[in-house]
């Protein structure tokens, strides 16, 4: 049965409450497992365990772990890793640890499929991923036909989640247009709002298109909505001069890092300031090869995690240590979907001698049943359409540096 998107980040961003489950439910906190983890060793079998009494749940990873959108995969497979580490430390799942392999698919959908096939020939039970939105869906049809429990950290298309199988940690497209809209009228940011997008993503185009209808109720008028395509992603003359021209007090990018880091730096060259407001893909933008970083000074986005945040030192501690970079929002959804399984398996007693499809038909209800304390939100549950119910957070950059606001 198809399912319905989720309007729990629409109504947290009104009341500002998180979602609580009843007293079925159960919590756990996901920075506190453990205090310590070893150091992660590198490669794709980075978080593999020796088989304790109870075996291992094997757990599969897909992302681009090579390409344009690396970072995005490396920080989701980085994330999974220090959650398995910590669970393993503290015990495991149910006397079981956890054994991890991630797989790259290049934010390909063709890709991921095949690096689905190569993580199921090799004993898979659940899977984390796939990172991207595209890659998502293309896999969410094979899990939902093989009845494979799939959690994706950041695959945020509608359709990523539409089968009953298949939860995720971020927000929605949908839920991320309506949540910026409401953030940038509440505050009262801008009246004048341009838009500049990827007409040839499904991530990005579905954001905006949320993200119009909201600004109608907020009072915002946009004076400009210029696309670009992935074909035409180096030289946005066009769509800045426009809004410049229309007078656009704030800009907001529905689209990625790298094209975005490209934004900044043309719109500086025209002495073009407005305030730029992003949404969880422009996280990452700091790390961006040779790009000045005093370019995204005030730069907002629309992100649940800031490495600086008290709540992440510790884990930010771990992932600097183990990798020798910043964590970003991808590696904490990551690490929180580890979490989330763990914490359904305790409570639908799976072991890890019981099949991928026994399992799937446990976690399932478990879902629904559960709240966890993670690094993108306090109080997380999930509703029956694989929906997250957490209260929307916004980061400005300041110093080179995310500020929770």
């Amino acid at each position: 049965m198809k399912k319905v998107v989720s309007l729990g980040l629409v109504a947290a961003m009104a009341a500002s409450l998180v979602a609580c489950g009843g007293s079925s439910t159960e919590s756990t906190t996901a920075a506190a497992a453990a205090d310590t983890t070893a150091a992660a060793a590198e490669g794709n079998d980075a978080a593999e365990a020796p088989a304790s009494e109870g075996g291992s749940f094997k757990i599969g990873v897909i992302g681009p772990l090579t390409g344009d959108a690396a970072a995005y995969g490396l920080a989701v497979q980085h994330g999974a890793e220090i959650a398995a580490e910590e669970i393993n430390a503290a015990g495991g799942i149910n006397g079981a640890t956890i054994e991890l392999q991630a797989q790259d698919d290049e934010a390909d959908p063709e890709k991921s499929v095949n690096a689905y096939n190569t993580l199921k020939d090799w004993g898979m039970q659940m899977l984390v991923g796939t990172t991207t939105s595209g890659a998502c869906i293309a896999v969410a049809a094979e899990t939902a036909n093989d009845n494979m429990f799939q959690i994706t950290p950041s695959g945020s298309a509608v359709e990523c989640v539409q089968n009953p199988n298949a939860f995720r940690v971020c927000f929605s497209d949908p839920d991320q247009g309506t949540a910026s809209a409401k953030y940038i009228g509440e505050n009262k940011m801008a009246t004048k709002v341009a838009i500049i997008y990827d007409s040839s993503s499904v991530y990005s185009d579905g954001i905006r298109e949320t993200f119009v209808s909201e600004a109608a109720n907020q009072g915002l008028e946009i004076v400009a909505s210029e696309a670009f395509t992935a074909d035409s992603k180096t030289d946005f003359s066009v769509q800045l001069d426009k809004a410049k021209e229309a007078g656009a007090e704030l800009v907001f990018l529905p689209i990625y890092y790298q094209e975005a880091s490209i934004i900044l730096k043309q719109a500086s060259d025209k002495e073009f300031q407005p305030i730029f407001f992003g949404v969880d893909g422009m996280d990452g933008i700091l790390s961006v090869e040779n790009f000045d970083t005093s370019l995204a000074e005030g730069v907002m986005l629309l992100t649940p995690f800031a490495a600086d945040a008290e709540d992440a030192k510790d884990f930010t501690t771990k992932y600097v240590e183990a990798y020798g970079e910043t964590p970003n929002q991808f590696a904490a959804d990551s690490y929180d979907a580890v979490y989330a399984i763990a914490a359904a398996a305790e409570k639908a007693g799976i072991n890890s001698d019981m099949s991928y499809s026994e399992i799937c038909d446990a976690l399932v209800p478990a879902m629904t049943q559960i709240t966890i304390d993670g690094l993108t939100g306090e109080g997380t549950t999930w509703n029956e359409a694989g929906e997250p119910n957490k209260a929307p957070k916004a980061v400005k950059i300041v110093d080179g540096k995310y500020e929770m606001q």
